[in-house]
């Protein structure tokens, strides 16, 4: 059941991505993720996807591996689709029924937002997918360092963060685990109206809270032992540098949303010469 949820597990391979800078790679998400938004018509998605399967591919993660992540939020995606739909009023009406009006304009806008979501998804699970923790922290800990001018814990931030994408997969296996030794007790989690399946997760989340907070106080008495203390006088065994792959990546993203960004901004300009590059 949760064994499908892939985001915050790494999947370790030898791949052109794999062995980029973390934070060229964090960068390069960050402005995936604010381009999608530029992205006005289905001539641009078809760009992007295009550029995600490249990104895949030449990551070497199983397409099967990456899409497991969108089933995570398939309610959210629903509910979206929803309010979109219902919510539009400009355009054709197609259907009318009581307080409930559905156009084209609103179907249209509804499918570019789930684009929007599925594909921000997907861009966050190939990060996650082909970055180790470890890499994640050092990244977030020298993209953020000129804060520490002004005394911003940065090394607490980038800790933090990287010690809940670690926990992810354990907790996960643990839900499923949980969720197995119940269903042997005959609990029953398939059936009923939607407040009687809230309510039987109940003994899921008790033992699930004390095992998150046991797993934590372990944690912290391990640091503890070894005498950790934040970012005073800590050096990193490992020492990132840039590459001949980070250059490329960079330029052919630069390249694909610079473009995307640029076509946004003379859409009153372009709009009436190739109406096809709106829709």
């Amino acid at each position: 059941m949760f064994r499908d949820v892939t985001f915050g597990q790494y999947y370790p391979k030898n791949s052109f991505v794999h062995n980029m800078d973390a934070r060229i790679k964090l960068v390069l998400c960050l402005l995936f993720m604010v381009g999608i938004f530029f992205v006005q018509s289905y001539v641009g998605f078809a760009l992007v996807t295009v550029f995600l399967m490249v990104v895949i591919l030449a990551s070497k993660v199983p397409l099967k591996s990456i899409l497991k992540s969108v089933k995570g939020i398939v309610v959210l995606l629903i509910l979206t689709a929803m309010l979109n739909i219902f919510f539009t009023k400009s355009g054709n009406v197609l259907v009318s029924w009581w307080i409930f009006t559905i156009t084209d304009e609103g179907l249209i806008y509804a499918s570019k937002m789930l684009l929007r979501l599925v594909y921000l998804v997907i861009g966050s699970s190939v990060l996650t997918l082909t970055t180790t923790p470890v890499d994640l922290t050092h990244a977030i800990e020298r993209l953020l360092a000129p804060l520490k001018v002004i005394k911003f814990p940065v090394h607490d931030l980038a800790l933090i963060m990287s010690l809940t994408l670690s926990f992810i997969p354990s907790l996960i296996d643990e839900t499923d685990r949980i969720i197995r030794a119940q269903k042997a007790r005959g609990a029953d989690f398939d059936t009923g109206n939607l407040f009687q399946r809230a309510k039987a997760f109940v003994p899921i989340l008790i033992p699930l809270l004390v095992g998150g907070f046991r797993r934590a106080e372990e944690l912290a008495n391990a640091m503890n032992s070894r005498c950790y203390e934040g970012a005073t006088n800590r050096t990193q065994m490992r020492v990132m540098k840039l590459s001949w792959r980070d250059l490329v990546a960079s330029l052919v993203c630069i390249i694909v949303f610079g473009g995307i960004i640029v076509v946004y901004a003379m859409k009153a300009t372009w709009q009436p010469i190739l109406p096809w590059m709106y829709f």
